[in-house]
């Protein structure tokens, strides 16, 4: 039998679900279903070993690779039971499990993988109607699950690093080693703290990866400086909270951008970063803008129901992204940050940017 964490499963109950339902239903920012609207499933495609699988919806029953020498036709119910039974297996089960019954049924209608290959860009690709369009869209998606540990959404690295001078008052190396022995559970929070109470000032200097300074300006000359600001008052307050940051930010406008008629710079700025990095902008490949084949999000709430977000509609899925998102500290060796280090006579302190889930 085949193991997998509650995240790996999650994938084989979307597959399921989404053949149950015959429906995939659109999220507003708070993952709640949009009454009213649904785009009406036409068919779901898989691939595994290199093999194409679809799985086409009829009125009565979905037919499993209809264009295969074998097809065949399974009840809706089946779907729906073999969703619920896995469902509660997920929630009542820990670390890696396997599921006998999940991926008997599985083998049953010609899959063999859990999830999907690593090597695909879209962990489920669903083929929808479109009732304001009448056309029918073939949507590629990745799967976020709330019954497991939170994902990220963008990955710590050297390559996320923001490099800070430290200016102001003079530092003598004996301030830096006093500073950086700091080893309290929130050290990097301390160690920032204990620079500010010196009299000194951080001010942003650069991206330490200039791919990812570059693919930042790419999608707003500003990104930088504000993602510097933003990773400063995380730093400084312990503010993680990526709605509440923007909003500090709009309200302190470190850019000093014209906000007499109320522009939401910073709120625009930063939801259209989170929809980039969603949809395949990465800190150390340069970023051409052209989307992948993810384009959205599938959700798995809590009670096992599913909300979907694509950047068809994107301005649901932008607000869905911010005010589902949070900065956090990730391992300081593993990635070289938080630690004063002197050029010359001058002074630098690296912080870094991780953005998960909440």
């Amino acid at each position: 039998m085949k193991k997998g964490n509650k995240g790996e499963w999650s994938e084989l109950y979307v597959f399921f679900k989404v053949l149950a339902d015959k429906l995939l239903f659109p999220g507003d920012a708070n993952l709640n279903i949009r009454a009213g609207h649904f785009y009406p499933i036409v068919e779901v495609q898989r691939k595994e070993g290199g093999v194409d699988k679809t799985y086409t919806l009829t009125p009565m029953h979905v037919i499993v690779d209809k264009n295969g020498p074998s097809p065949k036709l399974v009840k809706y119910a089946v779907f729906q039971a073999e969703a619920a039974s896995l469902l509660n297996a997920i929630k009542t089960s820990s670390a890696t499990f396997s599921v006998p019954r999940a991926e008997n049924f599985l083998n049953s209608i010609g899959g063999t993988q859990i999830k999907a290959d690593s090597s695909l860009k879209a962990d489920i690709v669903i083929q929808v109607h479109d009732s304001r369009t009448n056309l029918q869209r073939i949507l590629g998606f990745s799967i976020k699950s709330k019954l497991g540990g939170a994902s990220t959404l963008l990955n710590a690295g050297h390559t996320t690093n923001f490099v800070f001078k430290i200016n102001g008052p003079i530092m003598t190396p004996s301030d830096m080693r006093r500073i950086n022995a700091i080893t309290t559970r929130n050290k990097i929070r301390d160690r920032v703290n204990e620079i500010l109470t010196h009299g000194s000032t951080l001010e942003y200097k650069e991206c330490e990866n200039p791919i990812f300074n570059n693919n930042l300006i790419m999608v707003d000359s500003s990104l930088p400086s504000i993602l510097a600001n933003a990773l400063k008052l995380f730093n400084e307050k312990g503010i993680s909270s990526l709605p509440v940051l923007t909003q500090d930010l709009e309200t302190a406008n470190p850019l000093g951008f014209d906000q007499r008629h109320n522009h939401k710079f910073y709120g625009m700025k930063i939801k259209r970063f989170l929809s980039e990095v969603a949809l395949g902008m990465m800190p150390n490949k340069v970023w051409s803008g052209q989307y992948n084949s993810t384009e959205g999000y599938i959700i798995v709430k809590s009670d096992g129901e599913l909300v979907c977000y694509h950047i068809i509609e994107k301005n649901l899925f932008e607000d869905y992204l911010l005010a589902n998102t949070k900065l956090e500290t990730a391992s300081t060796s593993r990635h070289g940050f938080g630690t004063i280090y002197q050029i010359g006579s001058e002074y630098f302190i690296n912080l870094n940017l991780q953005i998960r889930f909440v």
